[in-house]
């Protein structure tokens, strides 16, 4: 082969390999940019009663809660997976929770809440309600489901829970990212990580985390995982046999798990 062929070749590869790294840097680039639009999927509200909504007191956005008031001193809070309409909960907790007040937090975004989501901003609101529930209702019951998994245990280890559901959670959105996006550097990408590990060991009220059977959203391993982060005796895991990530709550298994853990 002639020089001139072999410098043609050359050159034709080092364009190639050149297009290569501008068109990675172009997708880590607009990975970086539109991860959250990839993360919260905003729902509107099913439920409208005026009777059930109340307005978080926050500075920077209207954050509205799906409420069902009760006297006395229970009450459960309640935060939602990525693309949940939490309101659709309310009739199947107040029959199941007829003692307790219920809450369920629509997310920046969701709901009719305004903002924009993120994992500071849906933390902050979090622990404003729990503030708020809290002057009334002094034992309460953290639960979170899936992306709010990682919500309500980090309030839980920031806030006098009295216990704490998890249903289908994980160690870290960090994992699941990198899961997801493998050829990519998510662990400099990606900005909301809910490490939910990193606050499993601060948790010290009874805790349960319910699994689903076949999850292919969340991989079992992550759950396991994450348990084993749990000071011994404070944790318990429960599997909902021929159950998926999102029909778990179809199960005649999953409220009566959620009432024998309150």
């Amino acid at each position: 082969m002639s020089s001139t062929k072999v410098s043609r070749m050359s050159r034709t590869l080092m364009s190639l390999f050149a297009f290569l790294v501008v068109a990675y840097l172009v997708l880590c680039a607009a990975l970086f940019v539109f991860q959250r639009a990839l993360i919260y999927y905003p729902q509107p509200r099913a439920i409208d009663a005026p009777e059930t909504l109340l307005t978080l007191q926050v500075a920077d956005a209207q954050v509205l809660v799906t409420v069902r008031p009760h006297d006395g001193p229970k009450a459960l809070i309640y935060f939602g997976g990525n693309a949940e309409d939490v309101s659709r909960s309310l009739p199947d907790f107040s029959q199941a929770f007829a003692d307790h007040a219920i809450y369920l937090l629509h997310y920046r975004g969701y709901g009719g809440s305004s903002g924009s989501p993120s994992e500071e901003a849906i933390q902050r609101d979090a622990m404003t309600l729990f503030d708020m529930v809290y002057n009334t209702h002094p034992t309460i019951a953290v639960v979170g489901r899936s992306l709010g998994s990682g919500v309500a245990l980090r309030l839980a280890s920031q806030r006098p829970a009295s216990r704490l559901i998890l249903i289908t959670p994980y160690n870290s959105l960090e994992d699941l990212a990198a899961r997801q996006f493998r050829w990519f550097p998510v662990k400099w990408l990606l900005r909301d990580r809910f490490e939910s590990w990193r606050y499993a060991a601060h948790i010290t009220v009874p805790t349960l985390l319910i699994a689903a059977e076949h999850d292919e959203v969340i991989p079992r391993s992550s759950t396991e995982k994450l348990y084993t982060n749990f000071a011994k005796g404070v944790a318990t895991l429960q599997v909902i046999p021929g159950s998926g990530h999102n029909s778990i709550s179809e199960s005649p298994q999953y409220l009566k798990l959620l009432g024998s853990a309150l």
